[in-house]
Protein backbone atom coordinates (compact mmCIF):
# COMPACT_ATOMS: atom_id res chain seq x y z
CA UNK A 1 0.00 0.00 0.00
CA UNK A 2 1.10 3.55 -0.66
CA UNK A 3 -0.23 7.04 -0.16
CA UNK A 4 0.08 9.66 -2.88
CA UNK A 5 0.46 13.34 -2.08
CA UNK A 6 -0.99 15.50 -4.84
CA UNK A 7 0.11 19.07 -4.58
CA UNK A 8 -2.29 21.98 -4.70
CA UNK A 9 -2.50 24.34 -7.64
CA UNK A 10 0.70 26.35 -8.01
CA UNK A 11 -1.27 29.32 -9.38
CA UNK A 12 1.31 29.50 -12.18
CA UNK A 13 1.31 28.13 -15.72
CA UNK A 14 3.82 25.25 -16.02
CA UNK A 15 4.61 26.22 -19.63
CA UNK A 16 4.96 30.02 -19.34
CA UNK A 17 5.52 30.63 -15.63
CA UNK A 18 2.84 33.35 -15.68
CA UNK A 19 0.55 33.72 -12.69
CA UNK A 20 -3.01 32.45 -13.12
CA UNK A 21 -5.46 35.25 -12.24
CA UNK A 22 -8.63 34.99 -10.16
CA UNK A 23 -11.48 33.80 -12.39
CA UNK A 24 -9.13 32.54 -15.11
CA UNK A 25 -9.79 29.07 -16.53
CA UNK A 26 -6.86 26.65 -16.62
CA UNK A 27 -6.06 22.97 -17.12
CA UNK A 28 -4.41 20.64 -14.61
CA UNK A 29 -2.79 17.31 -15.34
CA UNK A 30 -1.36 14.55 -13.12
CA UNK A 31 1.71 12.79 -14.49
CA UNK A 32 3.97 10.14 -12.95
CA UNK A 33 7.50 11.24 -12.08
CA UNK A 34 9.33 8.20 -10.77
CA UNK A 35 7.48 7.18 -7.60
CA UNK A 36 5.82 10.59 -7.34
CA UNK A 37 2.74 12.03 -9.01
CA UNK A 38 3.28 15.59 -10.21
CA UNK A 39 0.54 18.14 -10.81
CA UNK A 40 1.07 20.63 -13.61
CA UNK A 41 -1.25 23.57 -14.26
CA UNK A 42 -1.55 25.29 -17.65
CA UNK A 43 -3.22 28.48 -18.83
CA UNK A 44 -5.84 28.04 -21.56
CA UNK A 45 -3.52 29.57 -24.16
CA UNK A 46 -0.59 27.30 -23.23
CA UNK A 47 -2.65 24.08 -23.08
CA UNK A 48 -2.43 21.61 -25.94
CA UNK A 49 -3.14 17.95 -25.24
CA UNK A 50 -2.46 15.96 -22.08
CA UNK A 51 0.79 13.97 -22.14
CA UNK A 52 0.51 10.31 -23.18
CA UNK A 53 1.43 9.21 -19.66
CA UNK A 54 -1.17 11.45 -17.97
CA UNK A 55 -3.11 9.80 -15.16
CA UNK A 56 -5.81 12.48 -15.16
CA UNK A 57 -6.53 15.95 -16.45
CA UNK A 58 -9.28 18.46 -15.79
CA UNK A 59 -10.31 22.04 -16.45
CA UNK A 60 -10.81 24.46 -13.56
CA UNK A 61 -11.29 28.12 -12.81
CA UNK A 62 -8.93 29.97 -10.47
CA UNK A 63 -11.02 30.93 -7.43
CA UNK A 64 -11.67 34.55 -6.65
CA UNK A 65 -11.02 35.26 -2.96
CA UNK A 66 -13.86 37.81 -2.96
CA UNK A 67 -16.45 35.20 -4.03
CA UNK A 68 -18.41 32.91 -1.75
CA UNK A 69 -16.55 29.78 -0.75
CA UNK A 70 -17.82 26.27 -1.42
CA UNK A 71 -17.83 23.70 1.36
CA UNK A 72 -17.69 19.98 0.76
CA UNK A 73 -20.39 17.66 1.94
CA UNK A 74 -19.20 15.40 4.81
CA UNK A 75 -16.89 12.57 3.72
CA UNK A 76 -19.50 9.95 4.61
CA UNK A 77 -21.98 11.59 2.21
CA UNK A 78 -19.40 11.66 -0.59
CA UNK A 79 -18.49 8.01 0.03
CA UNK A 80 -22.16 6.99 0.11
CA UNK A 81 -22.81 8.71 -3.25
CA UNK A 82 -19.71 6.97 -4.69
CA UNK A 83 -21.02 3.59 -3.50
CA UNK A 84 -24.49 4.27 -4.94
CA UNK A 85 -22.96 5.08 -8.33
CA UNK A 86 -21.18 1.71 -8.19
CA UNK A 87 -24.33 -0.21 -7.26
CA UNK A 88 -26.51 0.85 -10.14
CA UNK A 89 -23.87 -0.16 -12.72
CA UNK A 90 -25.21 2.50 -15.10
CA UNK A 91 -22.56 2.93 -17.84
CA UNK A 92 -23.64 6.56 -18.26
CA UNK A 93 -22.38 7.32 -14.74
CA UNK A 94 -19.05 5.46 -14.85
CA UNK A 95 -17.24 8.65 -15.83
CA UNK A 96 -18.89 10.46 -12.89
CA UNK A 97 -17.73 7.71 -10.53
CA UNK A 98 -14.20 7.94 -11.96
CA UNK A 99 -14.09 11.72 -11.44
CA UNK A 100 -15.56 11.31 -7.95
CA UNK A 101 -12.83 8.74 -7.19
CA UNK A 102 -10.17 11.30 -8.12
CA UNK A 103 -11.83 13.84 -5.82
CA UNK A 104 -11.96 11.27 -3.02
CA UNK A 105 -8.26 10.54 -3.46
CA UNK A 106 -7.52 14.25 -3.21
CA UNK A 107 -9.73 14.57 -0.11
CA UNK A 108 -8.03 11.46 1.36
CA UNK A 109 -11.32 9.63 1.74
CA UNK A 110 -9.72 6.77 -0.18
CA UNK A 111 -6.13 6.10 -1.15
CA UNK A 112 -4.85 4.89 -4.48
CA UNK A 113 -3.38 1.41 -4.11
CA UNK A 114 -2.53 0.80 -7.76
CA UNK A 115 -3.49 1.41 -11.36
CA UNK A 116 -4.44 -1.96 -12.85
CA UNK A 117 -3.19 -1.92 -16.45
CA UNK A 118 -3.75 -5.60 -17.24
CA UNK A 119 -6.19 -4.74 -20.00
CA UNK A 120 -4.89 -2.07 -22.37
CA UNK A 121 -8.32 -0.83 -23.30
CA UNK A 122 -9.74 -0.91 -19.74
CA UNK A 123 -7.51 0.37 -16.94
CA UNK A 124 -8.81 0.42 -13.37
CA UNK A 125 -7.93 2.43 -10.31
CA UNK A 126 -7.71 0.25 -7.23
CA UNK A 127 -8.51 2.38 -4.18
CA UNK A 128 -8.85 1.54 -0.51
CA UNK A 129 -11.14 3.21 2.03
CA UNK A 130 -9.76 2.88 5.57
CA UNK A 131 -13.07 4.07 7.11
CA UNK A 132 -14.99 0.97 5.98
CA UNK A 133 -11.91 -1.17 5.18
CA UNK A 134 -13.10 -1.73 1.63
CA UNK A 135 -11.19 -1.91 -1.64
CA UNK A 136 -12.84 -0.62 -4.81
CA UNK A 137 -11.94 -1.10 -8.46
CA UNK A 138 -12.98 1.86 -10.58
CA UNK A 139 -12.69 1.76 -14.39
CA UNK A 140 -10.77 4.70 -15.85
CA UNK A 141 -13.38 6.53 -17.90
CA UNK A 142 -12.08 9.83 -19.28
CA UNK A 143 -15.12 12.07 -19.86
CA UNK A 144 -15.50 14.15 -22.99
CA UNK A 145 -15.08 17.93 -22.61
CA UNK A 146 -18.86 18.37 -22.79
CA UNK A 147 -19.41 15.67 -20.20
CA UNK A 148 -16.81 17.26 -17.88
CA UNK A 149 -19.01 20.35 -17.59
CA UNK A 150 -22.06 18.17 -16.85
CA UNK A 151 -20.17 16.19 -14.18
CA UNK A 152 -18.86 19.36 -12.53
CA UNK A 153 -22.37 20.80 -12.38
CA UNK A 154 -23.81 17.54 -11.03
CA UNK A 155 -21.18 17.17 -8.30
CA UNK A 156 -21.41 20.86 -7.37
CA UNK A 157 -25.17 20.59 -6.89
CA UNK A 158 -24.89 17.40 -4.84
CA UNK A 159 -21.70 17.80 -2.81
CA UNK A 160 -21.08 21.52 -2.24
CA UNK A 161 -22.79 24.31 -0.35
CA UNK A 162 -21.94 28.01 -0.46
CA UNK A 163 -20.89 30.08 2.54
CA UNK A 164 -20.06 33.75 2.71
Amino acid sequence: MFDIEIQRCTRRCAATGQELSAGEEFYSVLVPDGKEIQRQDYSITAWGEPPDNAIACWKSRMPDPAENRLNWAPNDVIRHYFEELGKNGDPQHQDTRYVLTLLMIRRRIVRLEEVDRQHKDRQKLVVYCPKNETEYQVPVMEPTPERIVEIQDELAKLLFSETA
